[in-house]
């Protein structure tokens, strides 16, 4: 069965589509209006090998907050739908990854249940017109819409562009490791025999 999932998510702030394919190569579009935001999900697709189709639009003569925040809900609602049961995957994923002064670990159960716990404060407000709270605040969303426990840290690091990238990456290669097909198992992973 194909794990691909499509999220038509329309409020009165934005109207996103977004598709993913888990099985992909890191392909795909991705359109939100926030060049920076762009730039953070073209990485994360490329470093997760999610195929990522993004088509946003949003009140961004407001900010872009609203977009971001639905963004990260519409990318975490499409994993946690196409992931189905979760039966056959790791279910569990970390990386930690260096880019130049930064070094950030996160870690991932993909395992039915939201729990979130951030530790990557950026110290300047704004990277580019992109406020840099946006990043933690993206990651929650999705968190609590792809139901899993997600957890980063920022062991080191100054730029705030940098950091950002880190976190995006390093998040990406943790869900790769925690969707992929266990080549032992096609099982549900947990005692429980149900997440």
């Amino acid at each position: 069965m194909p794990r691909t999932a499509t999220v038509d998510r329309q409020t009165g702030e934005t109207q996103i589509k977004l598709s993913v394919n888990l099985d992909g190569t890191g392909g795909g579009t991705r359109s939100s209006g926030i060049g920076f935001l762009d730039h953070m999900l073209d990485l994360f697709a490329k470093h997760s090998l999610i195929d990522l189709d993004v088509d946003a639009t949003g009140d961004l003569h407001v900010d872009d907050h609203h977009t971001a925040e639905d963004i990260g809900i519409a990318l975490g609602t499409a994993i946690d739908k196409a992931l189905g049961d979760r039966a056959g995957v790791f279910r569990y994923g970390h990386f930690t990854l260096p880019m130049d002064e930064c070094l950030v670990t996160s870690a991932v159960d993909m395992g039915g249940r939201y729990a979130f716990e951030y530790h990557a404060p950026i110290a300047a407000h704004k990277i580019g017109t992109f406020d840099s709270e946006l990043v933690e605040h993206f990651w929650q969303s999705f968190a609590a819409n792809a139901n899993c426990n997600l957890h980063v840290v920022l062991h080191h690091g100054r730029n705030a562009h940098h950091i950002s990238e880190c976190v995006f990456k390093s998040t990406a290669r943790a869900i790769r490791m925690a969707i992929e097909s266990d080549p032992r198992s096609d099982a549900i992973p947990s005692t429980k025999g149900v997440l």
